[in-house]
């Protein structure tokens, strides 16, 4: 499937989904089963599903951090100690979000920890069942609880479930060398293996599709290439893409520019000047389905040569304005006032520029998905918008430079035997939005004054219905 894909709020996810996903991954070892069975009689082995283990990968915000600091809290009833809940704890939310946020940003440019407070991912099933557990919480941050009781109703053994939480605020990167998370990954399927004696089934949600395409690539340099397809049939059976962001999500570039709560009792301003200091929000920027990165694999043979890895697009993507999506993906009016003037200080607000901004003649500039995963939309931004800067790092430094791949770019399918894309249906998905200057300073400058739905093949804006397929 090349369908895009919105990345939902774990706390919106809706769990049926993955309980659908149990349903037939059972159906299909069952089935798998039945099938080497009955060529058992030609001197074939007989395959038992019943030494299958499932591998959860979750998505975006789907696991549980811990801080791993002590950090007082000034004015509030609360404090951080090491294992204290962080992501998420709607109490001390609420209470010392000053306090809270310390434990939740990253440098945008380095993406290490603030110098007062830092955080971890937790592990275990625990990490990724519930974010915020209690009587009242609980089901609101529901993610794979109600996964987990289907494993138990279909008589799946505990040892036969494991969860690989990761810190879902890290590019790809940076998760191998602060965490080796992929190091541990590789481990985990052959520890499965010698546990349980049969190959693996992968549940990847959301985000968590790029974090195991990620592993794939990895896995090509960590092992000898004539070696790769023998340990993937070894190790891995199925792999069930469950949401997977296969061509982005509309709305990071929604959180990038103006800010997404997702319901969390926070300013869209916060929430973007959070999401930002994340280098994985970047992660899941839509792209073009007509560019591919430069083969990057020829760069290990000029170790300490910097090399990026560019977009090489074909004739498709100059013939179309959308990049193979059906829309363009942002329009943004642009005030008449460039550079530090646009947007004034927090410090520095005065009438007569917000003035100018709000009378002056915008213009109104367009994106598509390639100019969004190549950096043209925040290079363009920069004249008016100066935080783009750290934006365009992130970019260039932990994509565009990975020296795996470059993420933000089509990949084809995986060399595994069984693959199976699951998809929510009957949902109003976002493709674009319209921007427009707000008069305020970062990060709360930028306004949405529209967005632009795909349903049905049908093109729908906020207000009203303009196109049908």
């Amino acid at each position: 499937s090349s369908q895009n894909h919105l990345e939902m709020p774990p706390w919106r996810f809706r769990s049926g989904d993955l309980a659908c996903a149990m349903v037939i991954a059972v159906a299909t070892a069952t089935a798998a089963s039945v099938v080497v069975a009955a060529g058992a009689a030609d001197g074939e082995a007989e395959f038992d599903y019943r030494k299958l283990s499932g591998i959860i990968i979750p998505g975006f915000a789907s696991t549980q951090l811990r801080a791993w600091s002590v950090l007082d809290c000034p004015y509030s009833p609360f404090d951080f100690n090491p294992l204290d809940s962080v992501w998420l704890d709607s109490t001390k939310l609420f209470s010392a979000v000053n306090c809270w946020l310390k434990c939740m940003l990253l440098d945008p440019y380095n993406q290490t920890d603030h110098p007062e407070c830092k955080s971890r991912p937790d592990s275990g099933l625990s990490a990724i069942t519930e974010l915020d557990p209690g009587y009242i919480t609980g089901p609101l941050s529901s993610i794979w609880k109600e996964w987990v009781k289907w494993c138990v109703d279909f008589g799946i053994e505990a040892n036969a479930i494991i969860a690989v939480p990761y810190d879902w605020r890290l590019p790809p990167s940076m998760l191998e060398e602060r965490d080796l998370y992929f190091h541990k990954l590789k481990l985990t399927f052959e520890i499965a293996l010698k546990l349980r004696g049969g190959p693996s089934l992968v549940f990847a949600h959301s985000m968590g599709n790029n974090v195991f395409r990620y592993f794939l690539e990895w896995l090509k340099l960590e092992i000898a290439p004539k070696h790769y397809i023998q340990w993937l049939d070894k190790h891995i059976h199925a792999y069930f893409a469950v949401g997977a962001p296969l061509l982005g999500s509309t709305e990071s570039v929604r959180a990038t520019l103006s800010g997404t709560t997702s319901g969390l009792p926070i300013t869209e301003g916060t929430a973007r000047l959070m999401f930002n200091s994340f280098a994985a929000s970047l992660w899941l920027l839509p792209f073009s389905k007509y560019c591919k990165a430069d083969n990057v694999y020829w760069k290990h043979f000029f170790e300490g040569k910097a090399h990026i890895n560019r977009q090489q697009c074909d004739e498709m993507e100059y013939s179309s304005d959308n990049s193979g999506w059906p829309t363009t993906l942002v329009s943004i009016e642009v005030p008449t006032v460039r550079g530090t003037d646009a947007y004034p200080s927090i410090m520095d607000i005065t009438e007569d520029i917000t003035s100018n901004m709000e009378c002056g003649k915008p213009t109104l500039l367009s994106f598509s998905a390639r100019e969004v995963s190549d950096g043209t939309l925040f290079k363009t931004m920069l004249d008016y918008d100066p935080q783009s800067k750290a934006l365009i790092h992130q970019l260039e430094k932990y994509y565009q430079g990975d020296p795996v791949l470059n993420p933000l770019t089509p990949w084809e399918r995986p060399p595994i035997k069984n693959v199976f894309c699951i998809y929510g249906i009957d949902t109003k998905t976002e493709v674009g939005y319209y921007f427009a200057p707000s008069g305020k300073p970062y990060p709360d400058n930028w306004i949405i004054t529209d967005v632009i739905y795909e349903f049905e093949r049908s093109l729908l804006s906020r207000s009203f219905f303009f196109w049908k397929a």
